[in-house]
């Protein structure tokens, strides 16, 4: 008697259910499935990947693509990803194409990346993030059955997951004018970050229109620029502080790590946070509350979570229409914000 026979038999089931079940195959109620995973784990059986793919013509692999691997944001929801296809019983390859690498180079690496997802057979979906794919691209994935779900904006024909960068600048700005800030600079990415679906740019808009919208007057020298990183953030406020031409009772920082450079910043010019500045940021950083820090939270890990439901839905339903999906986003008031002085 077979292995795949004798955990049929234990859980009362055929060796078809139990070969569905150990797929992930929908078509499984979940009583079934955690009763045929429990036969199984009771007798030692592991499904044979190289005959499971023969067999359904999956690989049980998902590709993951990614323009950044720094920065906390994009490894959070790599992890995120991971989790959910390891607990669906999938594997993650990780494909990085470097925003970075500009001209032919990186159109080189976008087309050898692309003939390895259809030629070669190696994943059986794809998740972009932050990463406008190309209509040719996209059209070569549909054409081949693999399903695409994209994090961080519109891809024609695919599901996709964003947040509103906008609304999320406006909540931040918003904040700050509430506590009666109305001198309040803000920290973005530089010009050659605003690249993919242009987040820089809708960040720094929405800060704009908030302020705007309270009659506050923006001022250039109130906007300076960095790379998402803590050096930057920090770099950048010692910039800003130092200009006699400003001075600012608060902070928008379009990203945590920038946000706690600000505060570094700000403590090593003798600027106490929040007495004299209040500082918030965008993320929801893991080390933000260590710093005290305000911030809007966007819930990365939950965005790769949700990516993965997404796909998982494509491909086990050739008949599921694309989508889109707005991410969560939730402001978390801490010690770094407070009433401007003389306010």
């Amino acid at each position: 008697m077979s292995s795949i026979e004798k955990v049929a038999r234990l859980a009362g089931v055929s060796t078809a259910t139990v070969s569905r079940a150990l797929a992930g195959k929908s078509t499984v109620s979940q009583a079934t499935r955690l009763k045929v995973e429990a036969a199984a784990k009771e007798l030692g059986y592991v499904v044979s990947s190289a005959a499971s793919s023969l067999a359904s013509g999956r690989t049980r692999n998902v590709g993951v693509v990614m323009p950044f691997l720094s920065g906390w944001f994009y490894v959070r929801v790599l992890k995120g990803a991971h989790m959910a296809l390891a607990d669906a019983g999938y594997d993650l390859t990780l494909y990085h194409l470097d925003a970075s690498d500009g001209g032919t180079d990186l159109q080189r690496r976008r087309e050898r990346v692309f003939d390895e997802f259809l030629r070669r057979q190696r994943v059986d979906g794809l998740i972009a993030v932050s990463l406008e794919l190309q209509d040719a691209e996209i059209d070569k994935l549909h054409a081949s059955g693999k399903p695409v779900v994209g994090i961080g904006g519109p891809l024609a024909g695919a599901s996709t997951l964003s947040i509103d960068d906008t609304a999320v600048s406006m909540l931040a700005t918003e904040h700050l004018v509430a506590l009666g800030h109305s001198q309040i600079a803000y920290i973005g990415g530089s010009a050659h970050l605003d690249l993919d679906f242009h987040l820089p740019r809708r960040r720094l808009d929405g800060y704009t229109a908030a302020l705007e919208q309270h009659g506050i007057a923006s001022d250039p020298l109130m906007v300076r620029t960095a790379d998402f990183t803590i050096e930057g953030g920090y770099n950048a406020t010692l910039q800003l502080l130092g200009d006699p031409r400003v001075r600012p009772t608060a902070i928008f920082a379009a990203s945590d790590e920038m946000a706690i450079g600000a505060i570094l910043a700000a403590r090593d010019l003798g600027r106490r946070v929040p007495e004299d500045l209040s500082v918030i940021g965008i993320d929801g950083h893991e080390l933000g509350e260590f710093f005290g820090l305000t911030t809007i939270s966007q819930f990365p890990e939950t965005q790769g979570r949700l990516a993965v439901e997404s796909l998982l839905v494509a491909l086990n339903d050739a008949q599921a229409h694309p989508h889109h999906s707005a991410l969560p986003f939730e402001l978390k008031v801490r010690r770094s914000t407070a009433v401007a002085p003389q306010a």
